[in-house]
């Protein structure tokens, strides 16, 4: 475990611009205190963003694809700093199954980004981040 009792962090993914600052965020935690790293994706549906990148019919699939290619690439960059990463892709609603990954193996941390997909103009903190941190058992990080 290290220090200030930090020994199990959380990233939820959805490749949303929020969620890949918390990325970089995270790995530098985990590196300085030496805990373990997870990254977590919800295969709920395809956040709004990415189906403009599907021209086909969406099948589960392309989805199981898009979401393993979100947490390869974090798991690439934590590799890159020395930091070995989790991954996770649940199925599930977004907001209960993060909250029901975080009390099972003990998170401490959990980092999401300030606002995923339907981000407004930049401003509105997104309600899967506002849920995340009112229902959360540990300490959440909200990267903006």
């Amino acid at each position: 475990m290290g220090p200030q009792g930090i020994s199990n962090i959380l990233i939820a993914l959805d490749g949303s611009a929020g969620a890949n600052k918390a990325i970089a965020v995270s790995i530098n935690i985990a590196k300085r205190f030496g805990a373990d790293l997870h990254a977590s994706s919800i295969e709920e549906d395809l956040p709004h963003c990415a189906i403009g990148l599907i021209r086909e019919s969406r099948t589960e699939q392309e989805e199981s694809r898009y979401f393993q290619r979100i947490v390869e690439e974090a798991r690439q960059a934590a590799h890159k700093e020395g930091v070995t990463m989790h991954p996770h892709i649940l199925p599930g609603h977004e907001v209960e199954t993060i909250i029901r990954f975080v009390r099972e193996p003990a998170i401490d941390v959990l980092a999401i980004g300030f606002t995923g997909h339907s981000n407004v103009m930049g401003q509105i903190w997104g309600s899967t981040s506002q849920s995340l941190t009112q229902q959360a058992p540990c300490h959440v990080l909200v990267v903006k």
